[in-house]
């Protein structure tokens, strides 16, 4: 009865998580009644997770509800928590950081826009301002303000497309793209006599320059959460195998900002999966407070139909705690998938992949004319590369070898020779110290490769006589990596995947680790490449590559 009364007085809701008083090592009874409060579960965590307690334990039953947000009055308790508990440091904390990056990212833009019209002026009309030109002096004190504007209308703000993926830069592409959109159309519609050399310059370069700075400020956020700043406090709600999958996977990629502190898993699990475990399904509420978390993904289970799922969501958004539901889609970019409204029932139809059509032909065009500069401006590295590796070892500079392109069509593909001549003859004796899994034939200290050899893969120098295939058409300059016939022969159905596009000089698997990813992770980043790719994407890995290339990891 006493305890009944107890239950009466906290009122309608979600009750917190109680446990029995036990040992790490006994399994968690979630299909038992009321029992006097414990500690929170812990266990050890598994390879690539840590096991960390949670910050405060989960309120018994008899201890009282904390203070609680009053409807309407517009007020958050003082040094207490918000309407589900969660401590209001956490929130104003992440808010904090979120403010201040969105406030860098204005200024940032501000100044691009600034420094571009001001370059432009200067290499059309020269540093002296005349009355012809006042005019142009006006453009470039709004180009700036314009700029920000269409970014606005693109929503290249909106936190939920900062800080990972590719949809900031599509934005910023787009909203470059409508300004001098709008300017070519009201020269022509007012008759303006507006400068073309001017607008060429100016625009175009205010574009491109935002994207690079916008990528190097999320590569800055990004080291930052490598060091354990600017994370959200994550519960995740799902299967023990799904959440130890995904704990897993982020706390290998740190960038993407999310750190899980906390678990609610099905009745009758054990609660073995080296997280904290606030509960089931019904106590995502109560675990947020325990937690101190700000956000909650749910991963997709059975158990959690649509009613439970808006239930947890209004519990939810009264206290700007985020929801994020995660589909049992792998590896498909947002972009390609929409939620269509069926009898009131959200349906999600995923596009097919754009494998063909007119931005494959502008890829095309940019392969081929990137490629033709590059190749110009890269003219004297080519030749003395050239020169010291014949002077280093016998045998010609060029390496040629068959590999495999799109549609599985076979195509010669140059590279600087990295090994000495025999290196063919003599794979057989090394075949047994492979140290790469799958198809491929990967040894750290192959002895077949010469001093210079290793210098130039080191930097990846060899591969830029691939430029030429990249010309001819036969390769892309970013893309999946261009296998060899053996390795196409030994591919698994899905695998062959892979040859829906041209093979590339640089790619997801190469800004990712590039050898020192498992066979299975390259195949994977390949074939997200395939179904997901976009021309930000070929961007962004561009930019990426750079950083791969400076720090070198995972060349040999």
């Amino acid at each position: 009865m006493e305890q009944r009364r107890d239950d009466d007085r906290r009122g309608p809701g979600p009750r917190p998580y109680r446990q029995r008083h036990r040992s790490a090592d006994t399994p968690l009874d979630f299909a038992s009644g009321p029992t006097p409060a414990g500690p929170a579960p812990f266990s050890p965590a598994p390879v690539g997770l840590v096991a960390v307690r949670p910050q405060q334990p989960v309120l018994p039953a008899t201890h009282p509800d904390p203070p609680r947000h009053r409807p309407g009055t517009g007020r958050r308790p003082v040094g207490g928590s918000t309407h589900i508990g969660t401590p209001v440091r956490v929130l104003d904390r992440r808010k904090g950081w979120e403010q201040r990056y969105l406030w860098t990212l204005l200024g940032s833009d501000l100044l691009v826009g600034s420094a571009a019209g001001l370059l432009a002026f200067i290499l059309r009309f020269g540093p002296q301002v005349t009355p012809f030109t006042r005019t142009y002096v006006l453009l470039s004190l709004l180009l700036p303000f314009a700029l920000m504007a269409s970014l606005t209308l693109t929503r290249a703000y909106d936190r939920r497309f900062l800080y990972v993926g590719t949809q900031e830069y599509d934005r910023v592409l787009r909203g470059g793209l409508w300004v001098i959109a709008t300017v070519a159309v009201g020269s022509y519609a007012l008759e303006l006599p507006t400068a073309r050399s001017y607008v060429l310059i100016a625009l175009p370069a205010a574009t491109g320059t935002l994207v690079v700075t916008r990528f190097l400020l999320r590569k800055a956020l990004h080291r930052r959460r490598e060091r354990g700043e600017c994370l959200r406090r994550v519960v995740v709600v799902g299967h023990e195998l799904a959440i130890i999958g995904l704990a897993r996977q982020l706390g290998r990629e740190r960038f993407h900002g999310l750190e899980v502190v906390g678990a609610c898993v099905p009745r009758g699990s054990d609660g073995r999966i080296g997280l904290p475990v606030y509960g089931t399904f019904d106590d995502v509420a109560a675990a947020v407070r325990a937690a101190g978390a700000d956000t909650v993904i749910v991963l997709s289970c059975p158990e959690l139909d649509g009613h439970a799922l808006r239930r947890t969501a209004w519990q939810l958004e009264r206290d700007e705690i985020d929801l994020i539901v995660a589909s049992a889609l792998v590896d498909v970019a947002g972009d390609r998938t929409t939620i269509r409204p069926v009898d009131g029932l959200p349906m999600l139809h995923v596009e097919h992949p754009r494998l063909s059509g007119g931005s494959r032909v502008v890829k095309e065009l940019m392969d081929r004319i990137g490629a033709a500069l590059l190749l110009v401006a890269f003219a004297p590295l080519l030749l003395v590369t050239a020169l010291a590796l014949r002077l280093d070892s016998p045998g010609a500079a060029l390496f040629r070898q068959v590999r495999v392109g799109r549609d599985g069509r076979e195509f010669v593909i140059f590279k600087f020779r990295t090994m000495y001549t025999d290196a063919e003859a003599r794979l057989a004796e090394l075949r047994h110290l492979n140290e790469h899994d799958g198809v491929l034939f990967k040894i750290r200290d192959d002895p077949r490769v010469t001093a210079m050899g290793k210098w130039m893969r080191r930097y990846s120098l060899d591969e830029l006589p691939q430029l030429i295939n990249v010309l001819l058409g036969q390769m892309s300059l970013v893309g999946p990596r261009p296998p060899l016939p053996v390795e196409v022969a030994a591919y698994a159905d899905d695998v062959r995947r892979r040859l829906a596009v041209k093979p590339g000089m640089t790619g997801l698997w190469q800004v990712s680790g590039r050898s020192d990813l498992p066979w299975e992770e390259a195949v994977r980043l390949d074939l997200r490449y395939v179904e997901n790719w976009s021309m930000s994407m070929d961007l962004l890995i561009l930019l990426r590559t750079l950083t791969a290339v400076v720090r070198s990891s995972g060349a040999y």
